[in-house]
C-alpha cells in the first residue's frame, strides 16, 4: 500500500481586512530576526562598531528582497514582466528568485562596505553568510506552507500530497481540495540542507574562528548552498514551462557560478593563511 503524507496547511495564518498574513512571510521575518541576533553576537565577539549593524540589516533586507523580486521577475517570466512592469512590484503576489537575492545582496553589501565599513566586502560576507542559511531554510519552510515548489511524483513513504496552487483558494472557499501525486517534498530537503549549512558556519565562526581567514565562510556557504541546491533541483518539477526541454534547468544553471565562485574563495582564503 502506498504511503504518503496528505498536506493541507492554510497558506495564511489570519487575515486582516484584504490583506492575509502568511506563513511564508512570518518565516521570512523570523529568519531576519534571529539573523539580527547572531549578527549582533558577532559584532560583540569582534568588538566592532555598534551603528554598523543597523545599517548592515537595512542594507541586506531591501537588496534581498528587490534581488529576490527581481530575479523571479527576470530570469524565469521576462517576456510578462517586461510586458506588464508595473506588476513587478505587486511583491505580495508571491514570486521570489534566490538567486537573484543573492546578486541583491552582493550589490547592497558593496554599496554598505564603501558607504559605512570602508572595509573589505568579503570582512562582511563572512558575518553576513552565517545566520543566512537559516534565513534560507526558514523562506523553505513558508515554500512548504504555500504548497509550492515541490518535487516530482515518488512512491518513497514520506512522500507528500500537497494542494495544487490552482486550486487553493477554491479550497479555502470549501471547495474540495485538488491533491498532487505523492511528491517528493523538496522544501524539506533544501531547508535540511540549509540548516546543516548553518550549523556549520557557526561552528566555523565561533568555534574556529575562521572569520580570521577572510572569505572561508563566505566561499564554504557557497559551495554548501547552491551544490545542495544544484542536485535537489534534480527532483523538483520545472518552476517555468520553457525549462520542460532544457538538460539543466534555470536554478542549476543559476547555480554553478555560485559554486565556482565558493570554491574560489576558499582556496584563496587557505592559501593566504599558509
Amino acid at each position: 500500500m502506498l504511503s504518503y503524507i496528505t498536506w493541507t496547511a492554510d497558506p495564511a495564518i489570519f487575515t486582516i481586512g484584504s490583506r492575509e498574513i502568511r506563513w511564508y512571510g512570518l518565516a521570512f521575518a523570523a529568519g531576519f530576526a534571529i539573523g539580527y541576533m547572531i549578527v549582533s553576537r558577532m559584532w560583540k565577539e569582534e568588538k566592532l562598531n555598534p551603528a554598523w549593524i543597523d545599517s548592515l540589516l537595512m542594507y541586506t533586507v531591501v537588496g534581498t528582497v528587490i534581488g529576490a523580486r527581481l530575479g523571479h521577475c527576470l530570469f524565469y517570466m521576462p517576456d510578462y514582466y517586461l510586458a506588464h512592469p508595473l506588476e513587478i512590484l505587486q511583491i505580495w503576489k508571491g514570486g521570489l528568485a534566490s538567486h537573484g537575492g543573492t546578486l541583491g545582496i552582493v550589490i547592497a553589501i558593496w554599496i554598505y562596505s564603501r558607504r559605512v565599513t570602508h572595509r573589505s566586502m568579503l570582512w562582511t560576507f563572512d558575518k553576513l553568510v552565517v545566520p543566512t542559511g537559516l534565513v534560507a531554510a526558514f523562506i523553505r519552510l513558508g515554500n512548504l506552507a504555500n504548497h509550492e515548489i515541490y518535487g516530482h511524483p515518488t512512491d518513497l513513504p514520506w512522500a507528500f500530497r500537497f494542494i495544487r496552487p490552482e486550486y487553493i483558494d477554491a479550497w479555502r472557499r470549501g471547495a474540495e481540495p485538488v491533491f498532487t501525486a505523492p511528491s517528493h517534498p523538496t522544501q524539506l530537503y533544501e531547508a535540511a540542507c540549509y540548516l546543516l549549512t548553518f550549523t556549520l558556519c557557526m561552528w566555523l565562526y565561533f568555534g574556529k574562528k575562521a572569520w580570521k581567514k577572510e572569505g572561508l565562510i563566505f566561499g564554504l556557504f557557497m559551495i554548501c548552498v547552491f551544490a545542495s541546491r544544484f542536485f535537489v533541483e534534480f527532483l523538483k518539477n520545472d518552476q517555468e514551462a520553457f525549462e520542460a526541454d532544457m538538460i539543466l534547468n534555470m536554478g542549476q544553471l543559476l547555480s554553478i557560478p555560485f559554486v565556482l565562485a565558493g570554491i574560489y574563495f576558499v582556496c584563496r582564503a587557505l592559501k593566504r593563511s599558509k
